[in-house]
This record gives C-alpha cells, structure tokens and sequence, in this order.
C-alpha cells in the first residue's frame, strides 16, 4: 500500500476515536514510518513493534506541563502490512494500533489496553 494510502488510514482511525477522547486531545502529533528502528529491545522475541507512544500521559500531566514540544505516536507501516492478509485487515489493524497508542496518551498502561483489547 502507498505511503499516502495509509495514513489516510491512520487519519481515519484517529477521526472515529469517540468524541468525548478526541476533544480531550491536544499537543499531540501521530506520524507514520515505515519500520521501528533496529535496537535492541525487551520486547518478547518474536513479537513485532506496530506503533510506539513518546510523551507525558495526560493523566501525569501537572501544572508545570507547557510549551513543551507535542507527544508523538508513531505508527510503523511495513509490520502492520506484514502481518495483515488484505486491506481491510489493514485498516482493522491500523485501527487498532492507533487506539491502543491513544491509550498510551491517556495513560493507560500496556497490561490496562490489553485487558481492555481481550
């Protein structure tokens, strides 16, 4: 799938995020990369890194929380393609991943969204 293609994707999922979360975003930028960087990691072996949050959860934030540059959420391409067998799958999955990582915004912890995504 092209570049464009796919974030149009990514901007599709972050459009159907409920009301309610999207109005209580700010100071966030989502951009998307082709693959995670190569290092090494705690991850599981096997398991594939499809999107990453950087930043301050929102729920940390305190009065000193300002003019500070946006937290990120990168979502990776070529692994989210990689293990979807259509376009569809695609857009499920880029879905998913980008609900998760808003998760990660709003301070949700790893093992919350997945308890949440069972």
């Amino acid at each position: 799938m092209d570049r464009a293609k796919f974030e149009s994707l990514v901007a599709e999922a972050l459009a159907s995020l409920p009301l309610k979360f999207r109005e209580r975003i700010e100071n966030l930028a989502v951009i998307v990369e082709e693959r995670p960087p190569r290092r090494r990691s705690s991850r599981a072996p096997g398991s594939m890194l499809l999107g990453l949050y950087h930043g301050v959860p929102l729920k940390d934030r305190g009065s000193y929380y300002g003019n500070i540059p946006p937290d990120v959420i990168v979502i990776y391409q070529e692994p989210i393609e990689r293990i979807s067998a259509s376009e569809d799958e695609i857009k499920e999955r880029v879905r998913e991943v980008v609900f998760h990582e808003v998760g990660h915004y709003f301070g949700l912890s790893e093992k919350d969204l997945r308890d949440i995504e069972d």
